[in-house]
């Protein structure tokens, strides 16, 4: 009887949450600001004359995000799935609104933000969080549509053209490259027919060819990703840069902080292109521990969304399929551009790249992840979430 209630009482209850997804999510970040801080020292410095300028901002954001994640993972899954129409209209007028001059902000040639006294919006991020929603509930309500007609995915696709050309009028291609593959990754889990996925795939790719060509500065950036070295002080100068951060690198860096490349050689070294000063700094190791996290961590959400639909949860599983879809598909777009795989696009590096609104949204993306595991745990103990 003794053994019997010291086994008990020296028992560990049950963690209600994925310690795992906390702990990668954390290791990203963390990492994230030291590479923010060096890759933007110099540039910060000359600019602002405070060094550390960018780091300070991303920390705050950070914070931010923080709290916003607090308060998100109070709210039930189900209350996502209920707002998921609504959220989709204020995506969709936000995405119009940033195109009325007076209201958009641009920063270099594009009209993405909106702003809102010390910091802007990034309208795209909103867009991308409030599809991967309102697609997990429209897969949850025409799931048997999706499955076996052909207007179960025209329906998705209609909604994806008005949002494509909202972010194009921008222009935004990197933010619709990501939506639309999200979506059509999305509807394929969702259990698509073969056929009808490649007849969409199709369209999507033909679509997205004539965007790519039709644009005079898209193409540019098309032909120098064929041959950056030709286009080396135009065109190709920001690709370049890149592949020399690389090839400094080797193996095992030049050391944190002593990338030459971010000294005003690599334009966006903080943001689009920080993969490229990992490289440079931490070198080919360095490189394989960041895609090693990332990889770790969209398996895990990938778990916590296959729990999700054993549970019979299926828009929160469809949730967390989308997450780990938008998460992985961006990233790989982001070490892509940087490496010369694929033309250049505006894409940062999920948690590790500067942006305030990409922080804030990813600090909402993982509060809702932990909300939908810890659910998940609930219904596996058999307790009910009041």
């Amino acid at each position: 009887m003794q053994n019997s209630y010291a086994s008990r009482r020296t028992m560990t209850p049950p963690a209600l949450y994925d310690r795992w997804l906390v702990y990668l999510v954390l290791t990203l970040i963390m990492l994230g600001l030291i590479m923010v801080a060096s890759a933007a020292i110099s540039t910060s410095d000359q600019q602002l004359h405070q060094p550390f300028y960018y780091f300070y901002r991303q920390l705050i954001f950070l914070i931010l995000g923080t709290l916003l994640g607090a308060i998100v993972i109070q709210f039930k899954v189900e209350y996502w799935e209920k707002m998921s129409g609504t959220m989709i209209v204020v995506a969709l007028l936000l995405l119009a609104l940033v195109l009325i001059p007076g209201i958009g902000h641009s920063v270099n040639g594009s009209v993405r933000w909106i702003g809102l006294g010390v910091f802007s919006i990034q309208v795209s991020e909103l867009a991308k969080f409030s599809m991967v929603i309102y697609m997990a509930s429209y897969l949850v309500r025409r799931n048997e549509e999706v499955q076996t007609q052909l207007s179960g995915f025209i329906k998705p696709l209609c909604l994806m053209g008005v949002i494509a050309i909202l972010l194009l009028k921008e222009p935004d291609f990197g933010a619709t490259v990501v939506i639309m593959a999200t979506v059509l990754g999305m509807m394929f889990m969702a259990g698509m027919q073969v056929r009808h996925f490649l007849v969409l795939f199709g369209v999507v790719l033909v679509a997205m060819t004539i965007l790519a060509i039709s644009a005079p500065y898209r193409m540019m950036r098309l032909t120098s990703f064929m041959n950056p070295w030709t286009h080396a002080y135009s065109s190709g100068y920001q690709l370049t840069q890149s592949l020399i951060a690389f090839g400094r690198g080797g193996w095992f860096g030049a050391g944190l902080g002593n990338s030459i490349q971010k000294l005003f050689y690599l334009p966006e070294a903080h943001t689009d292109f920080l993969f490229a000063v990992i490289a440079e700094e931490l070198g080919i190791v360095g490189m394989l521990v960041v895609i090693a996290l990332f990889t770790l961590l969209v398996i895990r959400i990938f778990y916590i969304g296959r729990q999700a639909q054993q549970l019979g949860k299926h828009f929160a599983g469809f949730v967390a399929y989308g997450f780990s879809l938008w998460l992985s598909i961006q990233f790989t777009v982001s070490i892509g551009v940087n490496c010369g795989l694929l033309p250049t696009k505006g894409l940062t590096l999920p948690l590790l790249s500067y942006g305030g609104s990409s922080m804030l949204v990813n600090c909402i993306v993982i509060a809702l992840l932990i909300r939908i595991d810890y659910e998940n745990r609930l219904a596996k103990l058999g307790l009910r979430d009041d």
